[in-house]
Formats: C-alpha cells, sequence, structure tokens
C-alpha cells in the first residue's frame, strides 16, 4: 500500500479507501468468465468517499470470507454437517450463512423429475438453470458476508462441478461451451476453498440409509453409490477436496468434518492430516494401470505474480 508524506516528512497510512484500488482476494476469487459469476458487484466511483462502509467493505473486506462446498452422495450427511458447524463457528467469532442446493429449490417448488427428459436437450437448460441459481445466491450470501465486515463462512449446499455428476459428458461440454468457461478450474478451485465429500450411507453404513428424511431424495442404494462416486470424480482436481467416508460412526464422522473445518479457518484442531504430491519423471502409460485402481487427468490453474523491488531483486508469488 503506498504511504504519504507529511509536512514533517513523516510516514502516513492512507486509510482503506484511500488505499483500495482492486477487489480483495481473501476467500474465493474473482473469475475471468463473464458468465460464471453474476452481477454481483458495484459501479466503483472515482471519489470513493460517496461509498457507504459496508459498500467498501463488499468490494474489499477487511476480514477473510470461506466459502466451502458441502457435496457427495444421498445421505451422507451434508444436512447436519451445516446444522453442526454453523453454531461451531458463529461460538467462535465467524459470521455463518449456509446457501441452499438450486436444484432442490426447483424441485421443491413444482419442478418433477420427469421434465429432465421431456424434451430433447432438457437436461441441459435445466442445468443450465441450476447453475444460474446457483451462482446468484452463493454471490448473494457472499456479498452481504463482504459488507459485514467480520471474518465469515459461507457454508454451500453443492457447488457448481455438482452438475456434472447428473449429465452426459456431451451435454456438460455443450453447457460449458454455452457459457464460455474455458476451463473447469474456474468452476472448482477459482471459486471454493475446500470442497467436503460426505459419502453416502449406502456405501459402508448401508443399514443408515433412508428415503426418510429428505423428500427430494429417491435414489435406491446402489444408485446412491453410483451417484456418489460421479459426485466425487467431479470436484477431483480441487486442492482442498477432502474425503469423509463411513469407516467410523456417524457421530465420529461429524467430527471429523468439524476438525478440517477448524483446520481450514485457522482455529485450533487435532486433526494431523497430510496430503502427499509426487512429482513423476515421465508420463505413467495409464493402460498398465490396474483395473481396480481409478486414476483421473485433471488440469490444474496456476497464478503467478512477479513482483521487482528497489535492490532489483525478483519475488515470485505463486498461487495454484
Amino acid at each position: 500500500i503506498p504511504t504519504t508524506k507529511s509536512n514533517d516528512n513523516k510516514s502516513i497510512m492512507p486509510t482503506r479507501r484511500e488505499s483500495f484500488r482492486e477487489p480483495s482476494h481473501f476467500g474465493a476469487t474473482m473469475l475471468s468468465s463473464r458468465r460464471i459469476r453474476s452481477n454481483s458487484g458495484i459501479d466503483i466511483p472515482q471519489d470513493l468517499s460517496e461509498l457507504s462502509e459496508a459498500e467498501v467493505n463488499s468490494v474489499a473486506p477487511p476480514a477473510p470470507i470461506y466459502k466451502i462446498v458441502l457435496t457427495g452422495g444421498p445421505c451422507g450427511g451434508k444436512t447436519t454437517s451445516m446444522a453442526r458447524l454453523s453454531p461451531y463457528l458463529r461460538e467462535r467469532g465467524f459470521e455463518v450463512i449456509a446457501c441452499p442446493e438450486a436444484f432442490s429449490l426447483l424441485v421443491s417448488n413444482g419442478m418433477s423429475f420427469d421434465y429432465l427428459g421431456a424434451v430433447e436437450g432438457m437436461d441441459v437448460v435445466v442445468q443450465d438453470t441450476v447453475m444460474d441459481m446457483q451462482i446468484g445466491l452463493e454471490d448473494g450470501f457472499e456479498r452481504v458476508l463482504r459488507a459485514r465486515g467480520k471474518p465469515a463462512v459461507l457454508l454451500c449446499d453443492r457447488g457448481l462441478m455438482d452438475g456434472s455428476a447428473y449429465m452426459a459428458q456431451e451435454g456438460w461440454d455443450r453447457l460449458l461451451a454455452k457459457r464460455d468457461v474455458q476451463s473447469v478450474s474456474e468452476l472448482r478451485e477459482g471459486r471454493y476453498n475446500a470442497v467436503f465429500h460426505l459419502v453416502t450411507a449406502a456405501e459402508g453404513a448401508e443399514p443408515f440409509y433412508t428415503l426418510e428424511n429428505n423428500a427430494v431424495r429417491t435414489e435406491t442404494p446402489e444408485l446412491a453409490r453410483e451417484l456418489d462416486g460421479m459426485t466425487r470424480n467431479a470436484w477431483v482436481g480441487h486442492p482442498n477436496l477432502k474425503i469423509f467416508d463411513n469407516s467410523t460412526d456417524f457421530e465420529k464422522k461429524m467430527q471429523r468434518v468439524v476438525e478440517e473445518t477448524a483446520r481450514l479457518v485457522g482455529l485450533p484442531t487435532q486433526m494431523q492430516r497430510v496430503t502427499t504430491k509426487f512429482l513423476l519423471r515421465n508420463k505413467p502409460d495409464l493402460d498398465k494401470f490396474p483395473e481396480d485402481v481409478r486414476v483421473r487427468v485433471f488440469d490444474v490453474e496456476k497464478g503467478m505474480c512477479f513482483i521487482f523491488t528497489s535492490d532489483k531483486r525478483t519475488i515470485l508469488l505463486s498461487r495454484v
């Protein structure tokens, strides 16, 4: 931030209004594609004194905002996780808003599943509408949290990549082309800080799988397992994709979700988990992989910023 000099040659730090130039990069970043983000910004006048404190906060938040996607197969614990995380975070000083699932809003307000196959290409139209609704809801809630000016967490019931699990690849590609999406990283790590995948109870906790606690849920256990796998694969490539399986009882599963959230936002945690990556000398031959080993090829977007200092040194900052 540039400083100014007073008459007595002392440096004076400018106010946040004076120093504001670009939107803050706390939390999820602004995306490059014009159709991936809703029109949730405000026109920034030359004289920033015309803006209210809330308007300045909304474009340059003074505190971090974390966007977390809660996804997974049916009956995995997403609703319970949101109910558990919200009071936990609020008690520790965070503002919290839960963003509902757009598709469930359509179904619970009259759209039947028959719509998806009623007309050729209807699945693309429905998912395009779902994406518009999800973007609008997420951006609106995020704007409110930014304006509040306090550390905040936006809990999203599913995210933009979930739609790919419910479409054929051809239809998904048509949807991305229609929305001028250059890379799925714009919908994935370019928008969310973390993705928590809660594995369906139909995989590892079969006796507890039920349709009774969700009027929108109609999947059999077999279909639930299939959808869980496709949803999980949809988010592969996000650097903070966390899988919460059913290797423990449900209460401990929820505790793991809380612990991972605490680690993400900087709260004390007892969880010790390390993500390991390997740099390969040669490109592997995927055809030689065993059939029971799942392989997923994905793109990773890496941004770099070069800073040239006064003593002619160059500092390279990178973010994956």
